[in-house]
């Protein structure tokens, strides 16, 4: 079996999701191929390159039809090198960079490119239509609810209350600020349609305008959807809703891409990837899988939640973070010191490449050994990577 490493990673800064964010007016091919300029203009030989995997939440219209072959060819890498698509909900782009580097790591590549791509503003989330989603008899069968119905159920059953939630709200956003404004993210943003920033950061977020935000699903919930949940979890009694905007994962565009290799490759390597673990729980839960599937890979490589230096865990909702910081003792200098994606967006497809990319340059700030991403996506998903830095 041989090593694979992190050999580079950049990203496109994450836009709004809307018609009026900055990155609405790039394609998600496009927002790719750019990326592909960057990793050639930072010294990558296309011709090297023998895959490239991109993972995506909605495989439609301008995401549909193999967008990683459509991108390639764009970029102009050859005929000759593939490309393929990964969907695994929001854990698309890191399950894109575990399924990689693990055919690197049995011999089947050598040299690969990675990650993941999201234009929620132009192909809006269910916009695939899937039976998940929009089909009444499969949510029935399933049991299948919204995530921000599954963020309150799990918020009630823990027993968190609004003011911690809104707490950890700020403190991402504080986190995300002051990595901007400490240059964290330089080395690695390459700017797209004038944007420099990560749009969606609100530096101006205090306790009081966070607690002034009315609950964001408590709609959704009287329309059926705690109906279903308590049919699942009866034992919550009621499901308060107690997630707001300032509490959940904002909607973005933006992309991202990791270079991974083998010791052979002629660049130095900037992380090893030890090990990655994917998990499942029910769909009603949902998103508890990721926090699961941290847990599995740090056991696999037989190491301990506090041998952990870094770890990169989406933001999807409050409640999950603070589950995930009390179970795994893992407190705010450990959980996204550079803030997450309540903070700067959630781009599905990316997200993932996001967090193991961020993962490497936090290592590499700190110098710190030993680092986790993670993703919890719909239905109950969840994938994490562990990865060691190359001194």
């Amino acid at each position: 079996m041989d090593d694979v490493y992190v050999l580079d990673y950049v990203r496109t800064p994450r836009g709004k999701g809307s018609s009026r964010g900055a990155l609405h007016g790039i394609s998600p091919v496009e927002l790719t191929v750019g990326l592909q300029h960057a990793l050639t203009d930072r010294g990558l030989n296309p011709a090297l390159v023998e895959d490239v995997v991109i993972g995506t939440a909605s495989q439609v219209d301008e995401q549909g039809a193999n967008l990683a072959r459509t991108a390639t060819l764009l970029a102009g890498w050859g005929d000759g090198v593939p490309g393929g698509t990964v969907n695994r909900f929001c854990a698309s782009g890191i399950d894109a960079v575990a399924q990689t580097a693990a055919r690197i790591r049995a011999g089947d590549l050598r040299t690969a490119v990675a990650g993941g791509v999201e234009s929620t503003s132009r192909v809006p989330m269910f916009s695939d239509r899937g039976p998940l989603f929009c089909d009444p008899d499969t949510i029935q069968r399933v049991g299948s609810v919204h995530m921000g119905i599954a963020a309150d159920l799990n918020a009630t059953l823990d027993g968190w209350t609004r003011a911690e939630l809104d707490a950890y709200g700020l403190e991402t956003q504080r986190k995300a600020a002051a990595a901007w404004e400490a240059g964290h993210f330089d080395a690695s943003v390459i700017p797209a349609g004038g944007l420099k920033h990560d749009e969606l950061i609100r530096p101006a977020t205090t306790p009081e305008s966070l607690a002034a935000l009315e609950p964001a699903f408590a709609a959704l919930g009287a329309e059926g959807q705690d109906d279903l949940a308590l049919a699942a979890h009866p034992e919550a009694g009621r499901i308060e809703h107690l997630h707001t905007v300032g509490t959940s994962p904002a909607l973005a565009d933006g992309a991202a891409l990791l270079l991974l290799g083998g010791a052979d490759s002629g660049r130095r390597p900037r992380a090893r990837i030890i090990a990655s673990a994917t998990a499942a729980t029910d769909p009603v839960i949902m998103l508890t899988a990721g926090q699961i599937a941290v847990e599995r890979v740090i056991a696999k490589a037989g190491l301990r939640p506090a041998d952990i230096d870094v770890f990169e865990f989406a933001e999807a909702f409050a409640a999950l973070c603070l589950r995930f910081r009390r179970d795994l003792d893992a407190g705010p200098d450990r959980l996204n010191p550079n803030g997450g994606t309540i903070a700067m967006g959630h781009a599905f497809g990316a997200t993932g490449a996001v967090m193991v990319g961020g993962c490497v340059e936090e290592l590499e700030r700190r110098a710190g050994r030993y680092g986790v991403a993670a993703v919890s996506g719909a239905a109950g998903l969840g994938v994490a990577v562990l990865l060691e830095r190359v001194p």
